[in-house]
C-alpha cells in the first residue's frame, strides 16, 4: 500500500473510531492532537474519564492483528502526549478526571465491511 492509500486507510479508520465513540457516549475532544513530534489519535471523555486513544486500521491480506502494531515504545510515546496535553489543559474541564489509554482495532475488508474491536482501558503507562 501506498502513502496516500495508507493515510486513507488511516483516515477512514479514525473517522469510524469517533461515531464508535460516540455511539458509546464520547465526547470528541480532540482528534490528531500533536506536540512537537508527538500525537495522539483521539482524545474522548465520557463518565469515567478522559480517554486517550490510539487507532489502528488494516485491510487484509494483513499479518497480525491491528492492536499487537501499539508495542510498548508505541506506549510511551502516547503517555508523554497524554502528559503533554493535560499539562497544556490544567483547569479546563478535566481538572481530576480518570485518564485511560484505549485501543481501537478497524479492519476495513475488500467490500468496505469494518469490523471495530474496542479496548478500554488497554495498558497503563509506564513514565521513564
Amino acid at each position: 500500500m501506498d502513502g496516500k492509500a495508507k493515510k486513507k486507510t488511516g483516515k477512514e479508520g479514525e473517522d469510524e473510531a469517533c461515531r464508535f465513540l460516540i455511539d458509546k457516549g464520547h465526547t470528541i475532544l480532540e482528534r490528531n492532537w500533536r506536540s512537537g513530534h508527538l500525537e495522539i489519535d483521539i482524545i474522548s471523555m465520557d463518565m469515567d474519564g478522559i480517554h486517550f486513544v490510539e487507532v489502528k486500521t488494516r485491510r487484509p491480506p494483513m499479518q497480525g492483528n491491528p492492536e499487537e502494531s501499539v508495542t510498548a515504545g508505541k506506549q510511551r510515546r502516547i503517555a508523554a502526549a497524554a502528559a503533554r496535553y493535560l499539562a497544556t489543559r490544567q483547569g479546563r474541564a478535566i481538572g481530576d478526571m480518570e485518564c485511560m489509554f484505549d485501543i481501537i482495532s478497524i479492519i476495513i475488508t475488500g467490500d468496505g465491511d469494518k469490523t471495530v474491536r474496542y479496548y478500554p482501558a488497554a495498558y497503563y503507562p509506564v513514565f521513564v
